[in-house]
């Protein structure tokens, strides 16, 4: 495993497993999978409804608490200082741990600067041992910077070989923010794993599509957190350790960027209006 320090001086893992879309009832089988794997950063969140599933498979695995890096977000229907801080001692509650490695806040919406100081105290507190935020873009991210005390280390948002947000990074690189990559196979879109790039780029380094993807944004300084329910995939996406892309295959995968997000639109009003009437 690879690693990458944020400005607080802890070290998070480069790859992780995600569960976004993850049943519940399902989510404690996949994440002991996931663990037996090698896996040890595990992405959930409280819109998720499987946190539960990840304290379970966490606390079952028999592995040293301190050997996880557990991330969860704060969804914006908690917004409020109180309300915030007490969804943070839920997770907690849910996750059966003493404190989250990582809290985000979900989503740019309602009054998420209610949401931030919460985090702030819950940092301070030790409840959490890093605080960030997630799909922020550019604007709203230098709006928080500006506003806070503790600066984020880490906005997680949807990047992907079609959708590289080169110049968010670039920013957040000023004020030492990490970016992680949310649905780095843009959810299959594009007929993503049949990429003729991407195959073709794999194959010269006995890689699949999916590997050299992922790869691919690992070397661009990029946390990813792919999900999958098939422990094959699973394998398949740890096994990334062994190789790297050339400067050349990197310039290539590079001009695969078409500059516009494929799943998350935040400049498209129903999937703003759709994201904010999921209530939790």
């Amino acid at each position: 495993m690879e690693y990458r320090q944020l400005s607080n001086g802890i070290k998070i893992p480069v790859l992780g497993y995600g569960l976004f879309m993850v049943d519940p009832l399902k989510s404690e089988e996949y994440v002991s999978q996931a663990i037996e794997t090698g896996y040890r950063l595990i992405d959930t969140a409280q819109v998720y409804n499987n946190e539960e599933g990840v304290g379970n498979a966490v606390k079952k695995s028999g592995i040293k608490r301190d050997e996880f890096f557990i991330v969860s977000k704060i969804w914006h229907t908690n917004a409020g200082y109180e309300r915030a801080l007490k969804s943070v001692e839920t997770s907690l509650k849910k996750l059966q741990t003493e404190y989250i490695d990582l809290m985000l806040i979900h989503m740019p919406y309602n009054d998420y600067y209610s949401i931030y100081r919460a985090l702030e105290n819950a940092y301070k507190s030790g409840m959490v041992k890093s605080i960030g935020i997630s799909n922020f873009d550019t604007g709203r991210y230098i709006d928080i910077i500006y506003n806070c005390e503790i600066k984020p280390v880490i906005n997680q948002v949807e990047i992907h070989v079609f959708y590289q947000q080169e110049y968010l990074q670039k920013a957040m690189q000023e004020y030492g923010t990490e970016i992680m990559a949310w649905a780095p196979f843009a959810e299959g879109k594009n007929d993503f794993f049949n990429n003729s790039i991407l195959k073709s780029v794999g194959e010269k380094y006995n890689k699949t599509a999916a590997q050299t993807a992922l790869r691919f944004l690992i070397q661009k300084g990029i946390i990813v957190i792919p999900k999958t329910v098939k422990i094959e995939r699973m394998k398949e996406n740890f096994n990334i350790f062994d190789f790297n892309i050339s400067s050349e295959d990197m310039q290539l995968i590079n001009s695969l960027d078409t500059k516009k997000a494929l799943i998350g639109d935040f400049t498209d009003i129903e999937y703003n209006k759709y994201v904010l009437n999921i209530k939790l």
